[in-house]
C-alpha cells in the first residue's frame, strides 16, 4: 500500500467541525478535524472517501482493529437478544463468562475475582475503593508523568498539571506521587542500575519523610507510562517496587488500561517485570470499542467491599461483555500476542536506524508494538522539540497518516497501530513517517 496525495480536509468534514465547534463544548480536544465515517483493520475513511493508515488505534482502543467482523458479529447477535437489563437487577451469562476468562488470563496464580465498569477512569476509581476497604488504609501512591483519567480521584492520581489538572483543584487528598525512571534523561554519568537504586532508596526514604507505611494502602503503576511518553521501567525497578510493597503490607495496582490485551507482546505489560500484581485495571482494547472497563484482583481483596458497595448502572452490559468475549477470541485464534512482537520488532529497527541519520531522533523506546521515539532540538542538550513534534503529527494526518503525540514535554511520537495491521499498511506508514520527520528536520536546520 501507498500513500500518494496529500489530503486536505474537505468540506464535509469542515461543516461537521463547525456545527461541532457550536454544539460541542472546547474541553473535549480533537487532535485532527477530519470525521471518521469507516473503518476496517487499521485503515480508517472519513465523510468524504479519503482513507488512512491508523497508528493512534483510538489510543489504544482498536488493538485488534476497527470493526473486526467477529466482534460486529457479536454485538449484532447480542443487541437483538438482549440490549441492557441491568447487572444488579437480573445477571446475565456473559458477564461471569467473560470475568472467569480474565481470572485466567491475568497474571497470578491465586484465585481472583472480576468485577466490570465503563471506562478506565471508573476502574482505577474502584481498584482505588477496593484497596482501601480492602486494607483500611486510605494512602494511595502513584507516579510522576503518570496519567489515570479526568475524575476528581484519577486527575489527583495524574501528575501532568495541563492540560488535565489545571484550574480544576482541589484534589483528592492522601495521594502522593513517586519518582518513576526515566533512563534517557537521568542525570549525566548515571547508570540505569544507579538510577534504579536511587528511585527505590527514595520511595523507602519517601515512608520516613512523608507518610507512614501504615497509613498506605495501595501504589498503581502504568507498567509503562502511555501519556507520560511510553517510558518503560526496568524489570529491576518494578520488582524492586513489589518487594517495598509486600514489606510494608501496600496493595500493588497495575494499570493495563493502554498497555493491556497484546499490545505489549504479552497478555498484559507487567508480565514482561515477572510481577504478579494484586489488582489489574483494564479497558480501552478489552472490548474493541465497546464501553468496557474491568477490575480483577486476588478474591480476598476483591471481596472486601458488602453488597451494593461497587458497581454501576451499565458496568459489563451484555454487548460489552460479548465484544469482550470476541476479543479474547481473536487475540487467540489470530495470535495476536506473536503479531505484536513482530511488529514491535519492524517499528524499533526501524527508528532505530532512522535515529542514525536524522539527529531530531533522540531516543526510541518500547515494548512490543507499543513504540515511541522522543524527539529533541540537539542529542546532547536533550532539548524538547514541542513544535516539531506537532508539526509532524499535524502533517502526517494530511499525509494520510494518523499518529499521536505524548510525553509531559509534548515532544515524544506515540505508535498504537491495530495488531491486525496488514504489512504493506506497516511499511506505508512507516515510509510517511521517515519523509515527513526528514522533511522536518531539515526545515529546522
Amino acid at each position: 500500500m501507498t500513500i500518494t496525495n496529500q489530503i486536505d480536509v474537505s468540506e464535509k468534514s469542515k461543516k461537521w467541525h463547525e456545527r461541532r465547534n457550536e454544539a460541542v463544548p472546547r474541553g473535549p480536544y480533537n487532535i485532527t478535524s477530519v470525521y471518521a465515517e469507516y473503518g476496517r483493520g487499521a485503515i480508517i475513511k472519513d465523510v468524504d472517501g479519503n482513507a488512512y493508515i491508523d497508528f493512534a488505534g483510538g489510543i489504544g482502543v482498536q488493538n485488534v482493529g476497527h470493526c473486526h467482523p467477529k466482534v460486529v458479529q457479536a454485538v449484532k447477535e447480542q443487541a437483538e437478544k438482549l440490549i441492557h437489563p441491568c447487572f444488579h437487577v437480573t445477571p446475565y451469562d456473559s458477564y461471569v463468562e467473560l470475568a472467569e476468562q480474565l481470572n485466567e488470563l491475568t497474571p497470578g496464580d491465586f484465585k481472583k475475582k472480576t468485577m466490570f465498569a465503563n471506562s478506565g477512569a471508573e476502574a482505577v476509581e474502584n481498584a482505588v475503593k477496593i484497596a482501601r476497604k480492602y486494607t483500611g488504609k486510605s494512602g494511595i501512591l502513584s507516579f510522576e508523568r503518570g496519567y489515570h483519567g479526568r475524575t476528581l480521584l484519577t486527575m489527583s492520581l495524574t501528575s501532568k498539571v495541563k492540560p488535565y489538572k489545571h484550574g480544576f483543584g482541589p484534589f483528592a487528598p492522601s495521594v502522593y506521587k513517586l519518582p518513576y525512571p526515566y533512563y534517557y534523561r537521568a542525570p549525566e554519568g548515571m547508570t540505569k542500575d544507579q538510577m534504579d537504586e536511587v528511585l527505590l532508596q527514595s520511595i523507602r526514604d519517601f515512608f520516613i519523610n512523608t507518610a507512614s507505611a501504615d497509613e498506605v494502602g495501595a501504589v498503581i503503576l502504568e507498567p509503562i507510562q502511555g501519556e507520560g511518553g511510553f517510558i518503560v521501567p526496568s524489570k529491576t525497578f518494578v520488582k524492586g517496587l513489589k518487594e517495598i510493597c509486600e514489606e510494608n503490607d501496600i496493595l500493588f495496582i497495575a494499570d493495563e488500561i493502554q498497555t493491556g490485551f497484546a499490545r505489549t507482546g504479552k497478555w498484559f505489560a507487567i508480565e514482561n517485570f515477572e510481577v504478579e500484581p494484586d489488582i489489574i485495571t483494564m479497558s480501552k482494547s478489552i472490548a474493541a470499542g465497546m464501553p468496557l472497563s474491568a477490575i480483577t484482583g486476588r478474591a480476598e481483596i476483591m471481596d472486601a467491599s458488602l453488597p451494593g458497595q461497587l458497581g454501576g448502572t451499565f458496568g459489563g452490559s451484555p454487548i460489552s461483555c460479548k465484544a469482550g468475549l470476541a476479543v479474547i477470541d481473536i487475540i487467540k485464534d489470530e495470535k495476536l500476542i506473536e503479531r505484536a512482537r513482530v511488529i514491535g520488532k519492524r517499528m524499533n529497527h526501524f527508528f532505530t536506524e532512522l535515529k542514525e541519520q536524522i539527529p531530531l531522533i533522540g531516543d526510541v523506546r518500547g515494548i512490543g508494538a507499543m513504540q515511541a521515539i522522543e524527539l529533541v532540538k540537539d542529542q546532547k542538550t536533550k532539548e524538547p522539540a514541542k513544535e516539531e513534534t506537532a508539526e509532524i503529527v499535524a502533517e502526517c494526518n494530511k499525509q494520510g497518516l494518523l499518529t499521536l503525540s505524548a510525553g509531559i514535554y509534548g515532544n515524544v511520537l506515540r505508535f498504537l497501530p491495530p495488531l491486525v495491521i496488514k504489512h504493506d499498511e506497516l511499511e506505508a506508514g512507516l515510509e510517511t513517517l521517515r519523509n515527513v520527520i526528514e522533511r522536518t528536520y531539515r526545515k529546522y536546520l
